[in-house]
């Protein structure tokens, strides 16, 4: 099966970016960042607020593929300050089951896509199997 784009028609959606890609058994969810449906960024200077919208927006992406945060086994974090990753978890504890946690990574980075944004999410996830 070739690999098939899954998209959200409730996200902005930049030219030339898919919101996920899924091949075989596995969905690959692009990073994700806390623009709200117009593209506006979210929280403008607060990493928790900007960490909720943008698993806000990773889960309407999970949701168009028939999946949701039980089936990821992989978070990738890019965030501008590492020092805020207190915030980055609360929110995160807010849409992952802390019993059985994902895979994940957190890398501190100088810049992102937009001067606003303070972090992006990207996902790996295995999709449920449909008989």
């Amino acid at each position: 099966m070739a690999p098939e784009a899954v998209t959200s028609p409730t996200l902005s959606t930049p030219a030339g970016y898919r919101h996920a890609m899924r091949a075989g058994g596995l969905l690959f969810v692009s990073g994700q960042v806390p623009f709200d449906e117009s593209g506006a960024v979210v929280g403008v200077g607060d990493m928790r607020a900007q960490a909720v919208q943008t698993f806000r927006n990773l889960g309407t992406v999970l949701e168009a593929a028939g999946a949701s945060f039980a089936d990821v086994v992989k978070l990738t974090y890019f965030v501008r300050d590492v020092s805020r990753v207190v915030d980055v978890r609360a929110a995160r504890d807010e849409f992952v089951d802390l019993k059985n946690p994902p895979a994940s990574s957190l890398v501190e980075v100088s810049g992102l896509i937009h001067p606003d944004l303070l972090i992006e999410i990207e996902a790996v996830v295995e999709l449920p199997v449909t008989p």
